[in-house]
């Protein structure tokens, strides 16, 4: 096995992170057709939990962090990426857009969020109603593109087989389950719903990046290679610095400065490297109080227009963000490939 991970500690724990998912998976999707609620309710969080942990792991994947050969990467991103729901669109255009990202240090994307929202005021009020009630409807538009990605982005027309294929395989399962198990539909939904949620608190104060429409586009990148610009705009949000296992809950993604400092270091290894970055200095990173408040404040106002010429920016966005006086962001996801 040794000669098929990347690092030996890779059998233990990508091995363990992928038995876990695939594990929880399949045992919290059984579980939501038990006429126990208790087993429903503990069921769905096991389930949506493993769905988290496989979206982390297609992020590993897409790094090349937990094989050797990069072929052995790509297949279990993929497969990682049914899991999680990210299928509809192809895992090498997650892995692109992802690399573009480090690379141009950018937020580089295809769709203008806050252009739809200024020509679509309705669905920005319907947005605004429902995320005030934690229901990340933005992180829905996202998806919806996603799902009928090669019906709505023009360069991704010469997917349209396969997004037809996937749409085809996974709405005929959830309409399945709507007909004949309305209980475990309506439950695995929630779980989905906290899949989303899960990640966009994480992604939401880990970079003030503005985002650019670049993605299909030649343009060059304005700070590619500003190593110094990117590590001042990158935001550290571990759950705790003393119980170092909380992080193994989102597979240690708040350590971002340690994963931007060096992106081929795996996530088991991202605490070491950010201790040899800042010691243990707790100011170098966002507290987990003030992630959460942040979250709760501004779950409406990050929306639209939550970055302007007063915004505190850098070292001074830390500091504010380490008060809970910044709004953070909103559809960062690495699984939304546009």
């Amino acid at each position: 096995m040794e000669n098929i991970f990347k690092e030996s500690q890779g059998i233990t724990y990508n091995g363990g992170a992928m038995l876990y998912s695939i594990g929880g998976y399949v045992t919290g999707f059984l579980g939501l057709f038990s006429t126990n609620i208790d087993i429903n309710i503990i069921s769905a969080f096991l389930l949506g939990h493993a769905m988290i942990i496989a979206a982390y792991l297609v992020h590993e994947c897409s790094h090349n962090l937990v094989f050797k050969k990069i072929r052995f990467n790509n297949y279990v991103g993929e497969l990682f990426s049914w899991i999680c729901g990210s299928s509809y669109g192809t895992y090498k255009d997650i892995q692109h857009k992802h690399f573009r990202h480090h690379v141009d240090v950018d937020d580089v994307v295809w769709f203008d969020y806050e252009s739809f929202f200024e020509k679509n005021p309705k669905i920005f009020l319907v947005t605004k109603i429902l995320e005030w009630f934690y229901i990340p409807a933005h992180e829905f538009i996202m998806h919806f593109i996603m799902t009928f990605s090669s019906f709505i982005i023009p360069e991704r027309r010469n997917q349209r087989f396969r997004n037809i294929t996937v749409i085809a395989i996974r709405f005929s399962i959830f309409g399945y389950l709507i007909v004949f198990f309305p209980k475990v539909a309506l439950f695995y939904t929630f779980s989905y719903i906290l899949l989303m949620t899960v990640l966009r608190f994480m992604d939401s104060i880990q970079h003030d990046y503005p985002y650019n429409l670049t993605l299909f586009s030649n343009e060059k990148p304005l700070r590619q290679g500003e190593y110094e610009w990117e590590q001042t705009h990158t935001y550290s949000n571990p759950h705790s610095l003393h119980i170092e296992a909380l992080n193994w809950l989102t597979l240690n993604f708040g350590f971002h400065n340690a994963h931007h400092d060096n992106m081929t270091i795996p996530w088991y290894l991202l605490p070491q490297k950010h201790r040899e970055l800042f010691g243990n200095n707790a100011e170098t990173v966002v507290p987990f109080s003030s992630q959460i408040k942040i979250f709760h404040k501004n779950r409406v106002s990050r929306i639209y227009g939550n970055h302007d010429e007063f915004s505190p920016e850098g070292s001074e966005y830390l500091i504010a963000a380490r008060k809970a006086e910044v709004s953070g962001g909103n559809a960062a996801s690495f699984l939304t490939s546009f």
